[in-house]
Order: structure tokens, then C-alpha cells, then sequence
């Protein structure tokens, strides 16, 4: 059994048993360990309390990659992996290359992707709470597809000076699957949302880290405006496939422009709430920043952090590879991808020459709003040498994206760093 260090994430007693075995060992205690593993444990006295034998838990880590090319591991306890740039290329991120963000472990649910009798219930603040199936979604209600940006809040942490805690995330926790399923909006107007809603709180069925079956892993919400716009869905598909496990089989919520995290996987309920959701990872400084600028380092009253809710606008490169070698003197295409919290990117410039000017890129019209838009450039590196590619989208408030790290936050949030690549240039 191993832990992670300096990573508030990830909890010290960080296996966990299938629920079968979790009630086994509750009722016999560990003196039954040389029955369960069929041979004796000389040190089982030294085995600290609330943990539990390696060989006896999920594997939440590498067993489960299978299928993802490329993905470079941060952590197996939660599973977290992000994607080379290069790598995100497509158009519509395939599951290979689709970062993973757990925070808990996958449910066995979804494991053997087994929906039999899957539910989502809606309640709280609506006139009238709905007990849904996964059929009667798709029969009472519209069924939309739409590429959707989806992007952990804390996509870009590693460029933070000084350093946050938390998965040390480059430019890879980001990719734009195409989604299909409900309007989140139909969902909630059919349920009748009262006028005293103000939030909603989304709920799974993921397990926790410690093994506490009772215990919530993630349960985050969004405003009620935001949830009623008619972009968020309800999908249990993913590129017309069912859901992966990893990605939250047999339903999730795909809230675009907010951080990947209210878009619960493994979603059995939604609550209206005539409050600010208070679930777990909505308080002290998950998923918050301060209310106003405050100097690198320092620590932020929990009074004075506020939710984190639209991502800012972002860019990155594609192609070619960074460290890449080309002709000098020959025309070149870099390309990339663009996105924004607020929707629509408005312009994406590239510079050559570490800033100082800047080369308006062609910027292509997203499929529909919140999907990622791709963007060109052709670019001539004039001699032989090294240079550097450097990205900067702007969105339609003609805010973009900064040279360095934007305003620093006890967390490594929401950080839209320009991107930037290196290219040799050989005779």
C-alpha cells in the first residue's frame, strides 16, 4: 500500500473492496484475512485501521486504461490522467484521448455497464419530482447531440508560481466529445422548477476512496439560470456509444463553459436547491478563488473564496508536435483549438517571435455552441534555429489569454496561460 504526498485529493487510506467484502470484513474483522486471501499474514497486526489489503481492492488505476493511448498518469488513487496536446487533434475527442478525472472509484455499475434498473430522481424545489428511467428519457423528452467541451477546473495548475496543491495538470485535462441525450432544461421545466430555486446539486453513485459506502464522493451544482440554459444534457452517450466507465456509465451530466466537475458522472439524482449547493467539493476552497486579486501565496479566508463558474477563454496547439523539425524557409501549417466558458471564441492569433508580433490565425465557426473551434495558421520560420509557437484566443469581450499565469488562487484554478510550442528550424 502506497500514499501520495502533497496531494489533498487524495485521501491517506486510499484502497477500497468491492461491498461485499467491505461487510465481510466488517463482520469478522481482520483475524479473517488468512481465510479471504488463503494464506497467512504475518504482519496483519501492523495493518493500520481503516485500511485494507491491496490485493483485496478495486485496482483504481492502471487496469482500468485500457483502451487510452498516450494519456500520461498523475495519479491511481483516484485515477487521474491528462493528454498530450499533439494527441488532441481531432475534431471530436475519441475515448483514447479523452483526459480521465476520478474521485472516487468507478461503481460497479458501470464496470459491467449493467443499467438494469438505473433511475434518476429530481426533487427539491420542483413542483412535481420525477422518478426517471434511462427509457423514459429518451421517450419523453427530445434527444439532441452536440459536441461539448468538457474541462477540468484545474486544467493548467502546473504553470501556477508558486505551486498549488492538486493534480499538476498541464494543457491536457481538456477534449470535445460529441454528447448525446436530454436538455437538462427540458428535465427540469417538466418537473416544474419553483421560483424559490436558486442552485441544483447533482449526485452519483461513485464510490469513495475510504471505502465509505455512505459517504458522498462529488456533489456539485450550478446555478439555476445556468441549468435551465439549453446546452447542459443529461447524456448516456459518448460519440454514439453507451458511456464508458470511466466517464460515467449509464448517465452523466455535460455542463459546457463551467469546470468538468458539476458534470457529475454516475448521475442518479438532482436536486433543486433554494440555496448554494453545499455538497461535498461546493465548500472551503474546492472548486473556489478569491473574490478579488490577492498576492501569490497567500491564504485566502474561506469567506472571501467564491464558486468557481465559467472557464476562461483558452487556446491550444495541436500540430505540429512541439520540438518538431522544418524546413527553414518553407511555409508550415500550425494548428489548434479554441474555446470558451462564455461560448464562442471571436479571434485566435499565433507570434513567432516570443510575442512581440502577432499573425491572426483562421478561425473556423464551432458546430454548435460550446464545442471547441479549430483554428490555422501558415507560418514561415525565416532561418535555421529555434523558435517558438505561441497561441492566444480572445474571446467576444475581447479579453484573451495572458502571457503568464493569470491571477493566482490557493488551488491552481482556471489558469489560461497562453500555449506555446518549440519548432527547429534545419537548412
Amino acid at each position: 500500500m502506497t500514499e501520495q504526498p502533497g496531494n489533498p485529493e487524495t485521501p491517506r487510506a486510499a484502497d477500497a473492496t468491492d461491498p461485499a467484502r467491505r461487510r465481510f470484513l466488517g463482520r469478522t474483522g481482520l483475524t479473517a484475512l488468512g481465510t479471504i486471501l488463503g494464506m497467512a499474514v504475518p504482519f496483519e497486526r501492523n495493518l493500520p485501521a481503516g485500511f485494507v489489503p491491496a490485493a483485496l481492492a478495486q485496482d483504481t488505476g492502471l487496469d482500468l486504461m485500457a483502451g487510452k493511448q498516450g494519456l500520461v498518469v498523475l495519479g491511481d488513487r483516484p485515477l487521474n490522467a491528462e493528454t498530450p496536446a499533439h494527441l488532441l487533434d481531432d475534431d471530436v475527442t475519441p475515448y483514447e484521448r479523452l483526459f480521465i478525472r476520478m474521485n472516487g472509484l468507478v461503481p460497479q455499475t458501470a464496470l459491467d455497464q449493467d443499467a438494469e434498473g438505473w433511475t434518476l430522481s429530481v426533487d427539491g424545489e420542483v413542483e412535481t419530482p420525477l422518478e426517471l428511467t434511462i427509457d423514459a428519457l429518451k421517450a419523453r423528452f427530445e434527444t439532441v447531440t452536440r459536441r461539448l467541451v468538457i474541462e477540468c477546473g484545474g486544467n493548467g495548475r502546473a504553470f501556477f508560481q508558486p505551486g498549488t496543491s492538486g493534480n499538476q495538470w498541464t494543457v491536457g485535462a481538456v477534449g470535445c466529445p460529441e454528447w448525446t441525450g436530454v436538455r437538462l432544461a427540458d428535465v427540469l421545466k417538466a418537473a416544474g422548477v419553483k421560483d424559490s430555486a436558486v442552485y441544483t446539486g447533482h449526485y452519483g453513485n461513485d464510490v469513495h476512496l475510504s471505502g465509505d459506502e455512505e459517504q458522498e464522493v462529488i456533489s456539485r451544482g450550478v446555478p439555476i439560470e445556468k441549468a435551465l440554459e439549453e446546452d447542459a444534457i443529461i447524456a448516456w452517450a459518448m460519440n454514439g456509444e453507451p458511456l464508458p466507465a470511466l466517464h460515467g456509465f449509464p448517465l452523466r451530466l455535460v455542463v459546457p463553459g463551467y469546470p468538468a466537475s458539476v458534470s457529475q458522472k454516475y448521475l442518479n439524482r438532482i436536486r433543486v436547491r433554494d440555496r448554494e449547493h453545499d455538497g461535498a467539493k461546493m465548500t472551503g476552497d474546492s472548486y473556489r478563488i478569491p473574490a478579488y486579486p490577492v498576492v501569490p501565496g497567500t491564504e485566502v479566508p474561506e469567506e472571501d473564496m467564491v464558486v468557481l463558474t465559467e472557464m476562461p477563454v483558452k487556446s491550444i496547439v495541436t500540430f505540429p508536435e512541439t520540438g518538431t523539425e522544418v524546413k527553414a524557409g518553407e511555409t508550415v501549417e500550425v494548428r489548434g483549438h479554441a474555446w470558451c466558458g462564455k461560448g464562442d471564441v471571436a479571434s485566435v492569433h499565433v507570434s513567432l517571435d516570443f510575442g512581440q508580433t502577432w499573425q491572426e490565425a483562421a478561425l473556423e465557426p464551432p458546430p454548435n455552441r460550446f464545442a471547441w473551434q479549430r483554428w490555422r495558421a501558415q507560418l514561415t520560420l525565416p532561418q535555421h534555429g529555434y523558435y517558438e509557437v505561441w497561441a492566444r484566443a480572445t474571446d467576444q469581450d475581447g479579453i484573451g489569454q495572458p502571457p503568464l499565469s493569470p491571477a493566482w488562487n490557493p488551488r491552481g484554478y482556471a489558469n489560461n496561460i497562453q500555449h506555446r510550442i518549440a519548432l527547429v528550424a534545419v537548412a
